[in-house]
């Protein structure tokens, strides 16, 4: 089909030269009016040879041209094609205009393994940030630092909470630090100093025994930090926590019901080792 429309323009470009032969022919003989019939002559021979001249011309260019050349067919639409380096495509990879690359899934779970871990903290770090500035601390021992609860048990023996001691110490670092407790004789004092010293509390910290005060009466404790006008105070009597409120800056009530709802400057934990979230970090 292509053959036979070839010859066709070549056919209608014969007889456009023709024409225009004849048409440059008929001016140049108008203009040699005046001319001798020699003249006339050699017109007309100049005027074919150009007529013929824009023939080859207007072949030779039409030959040329990208309608002249036979046109690929496009490939079906979902057909794979080959890439550059021979392998087959599918059509959606076809489709997508950026390039692509294989997908490296162990590279995605190193960058998950190197993520940094969180930071922990270490116990002093923890009470430190807990006491908020705080510089001086009152701390009632039994239910507190004594697994003991009741002035009665404290006449037989004192037990120290290994956790709570480490707690003490650390805040001992940071706070000036006095321990107080009711006690029925001298004989429960006796017992609770042994029993701290014993814990290794006078060694390693900034406790000394002059620091532990004894009292007759739950009143003389409250006294006590009233005088002492301590940062932080930490007692198991709701009572007395009720009193310090307007007085002291912070204050820990130890109990297993949990924080009371007395004031804003009044927390609340089930005990002095949990608040500083020692047992966390175990």
């Amino acid at each position: 089909m292509a053959d036979s429309l070839t010859a066709e323009l070549v056919l209608l470009l014969k007889r456009v030269s023709t024409h225009l032969t004849v048409k440059i022919s008929n001016l140049l003989m108008l203009l040699s009016n005046h001319k001798s019939m020699d003249n006339f002559q050699n017109a007309g021979s100049i005027g074919a040879l150009a007529g013929f001249a824009i023939a080859i011309v207007f072949t030779w260019k039409f030959l040329r041209s990208p309608g002249g050349q036979q046109r690929r067919q496009p490939k079906r639409r979902g057909a794979a094609s080959s890439s550059s380096d021979g392998t087959q495509l599918t059509p959606s990879e076809v489709a997508s205009p950026y390039p692509l690359s294989p997908v490296n899934d162990s590279k995605g779970q190193d960058v998950v393994e190197e993520l940094p871990a969180p930071v922990k903290l270490t116990l002093g770090q923890i009470v430190r940030k807990k006491l908020n500035g705080g510089r001086k601390m009152t701390c009632q021992l039994l239910g507190v630092i004594f697994e003991e609860k009741s002035p009665e048990e404290l006449q037989e023996h004192a037990t120290v909470r290994p956790l709570a001691a480490e707690v003490l110490m650390e805040i001992s670092k940071s706070c000036d630090l006095y321990l107080m407790e009711r006690i029925i004789d001298d004989k429960s004092g006796e017992i609770a100093l042994s029993a701290l010293e014993a814990a290794g509390l006078f060694t390693s910290g900034g406790l000394i025994k002059d620091k532990v005060l004894f009292c007759s009466t739950e009143n003389g404790r409250s006294s006590f930090v009233r005088q002492l006008e301590p940062d932080w105070h930490v007692d198991t009597n709701i009572e007395i926590i009720s009193q310090l409120a307007r007085f002291i800056r912070y204050q820990l009530h130890i109990s297993p019901a949990g924080p009371p709802h007395i004031a804003s400057n009044v927390f609340g934990s089930t005990s002095l080792e949990h608040y500083f979230s020692l047992l966390d970090q175990c």
